[in-house]
Parts: C-alpha cells; sequence; structure tokens
C-alpha cells in the first residue's frame, strides 16, 4: 500500500473511488483493461508530479486527470494501430514474407535521419510540430497544453516545416512506405 503520497486526501478518494473511476473511463472507451491501465498511469503520474496546492474537490480532480489521460493513451494507441495498418497494407509484412534486410536498414536510417532533423528543431518549434504532426493534437488543443495562442502554434508549425522542408527533398526517388517520406541519408563526415 501507498505510504506517506505527496496528497493523502487525493490518494484516498483514488482508493475509495477506484471502481467508479475504472467505469468512467470504460463507459467512454468500452474496455475494462484499457481503464485499469489508465487508472495505473494516473497513480504513476500523481506520483510522480503531484498537483501543485490544494485540491478542493478530489474526484473531480481524478475524473479529469483521468479522462485526458485515457484520451491521450487511446491517440497514441491508435496512431501506432495506424502505423501498423500501413506497413501491413503496403505489403511489407505478410505471413509469408519478411521485410528484406535492406528495406529495412533503409527504413531505419530514414527514420533515424527524421528524428535527428525534428531533434534539431528549436525547442518550441520541436513540441508544436510533435504534438500536432505526430500525435495528430489539434492546433487549439496544443495551444492549450503549451500556454500560447493558436496563431503562435501555427507560426511555430510553419516554421517547422519551413526547417524539415530540406529533409523531404527527396520524396518519391525511392520505395517508401506511405507515412514515411524517401529522405536520403545524412553525409556522413
Amino acid at each position: 500500500m501507498l505510504r506517506d503520497p505527496a496528497h493523502p486526501p487525493l490518494f484516498a478518494a483514488l482508493l475509495r473511488h477506484y471502481d467508479e473511476l475504472v467505469d468512467h473511463v470504460r463507459r467512454r472507451f468500452g474496455d475494462r483493461h484499457f481503464a485499469r491501465d489508465v487508472l495505473q498511469d494516473v497513480c504513476v503520474q500523481l506520483l510522480e508530479r503531484p498537483p501543485v496546492g490544494e485540491v478542493a474537490q478530489p474526484l473531480a480532480f481524478l475524473r479529469h486527470v483521468t479522462t485526458h489521460r485515457a484520451i491521450d493513451c487511446y491517440r497514441a494507441q491508435r496512431t501506432r494501430q495506424a502505423h501498423a495498418d500501413a506497413w501491413q497494407a503496403d505489403g511489407a509484412v505478410t505471413d509469408a514474407q519478411s521485410p528484406d534486410v535492406a528495406d529495412a536498414i533503409a527504413h531505419r536510417q530514414i527514420v533515424d535521419h527524421l528524428e535527428r532533423c525534428i531533434a534539431a528543431l528549436p525547442k518550441r518549434c520541436q513540441e508544436v510540430f510533435i504534438l500536432h504532426r505526430l500525435h495528430e493534437m489539434p492546433q487549439q488543443e496544443v495551444a492549450l497544453r503549451l500556454g500560447m495562442s493558436r496563431g503562435m502554434v501555427a507560426r511555430h508549425m510553419a516554421r517547422a516545416m519551413a526547417l524539415l522542408a530540406p529533409a523531404f527533398d527527396g520524396i518519391g526517388t525511392a520505395t517508401p512506405s506511405p507515412s514515411i517520406p524517401s529522405v536520403p541519408p545524412s553525409p556522413s563526415p
């Protein structure tokens, strides 16, 4: 059991209303196992980053945090599934055939190059790009999450796309996966 958590009333409410919170997530997302995983993530999140200050309504706070955590988990799960489906639909992976080693290495080089390009973006441009493009979060939600105006999100997104444009120059020169553009590997020194 938990000993001396950062917010005893919050954890007491979590333990007291655990089944209710699981049902709250299950009703919206339809899967009890998913709901339990979300609650576990919320517990870890609250232990790692407890809320600052007093929580006046612990159950309402927990419902809010749980709902947002479930949405994040659902989106991540949906994105992973979309990539897996695209990979399967591309014919790259079937029961009778596995990806060619050269294709796998080329794919890994493309992904590594894109990761380096994204990592080289200025911090705010990088955050906006990742949330909007990779996590498919609407610009308004990105603005709320990062505490900036929607216009500033659009400006950071435009700057990120302009800085990443050279990485996408090689589109169409090879046979890439539909979700990852063909990008020439960075020259070795």
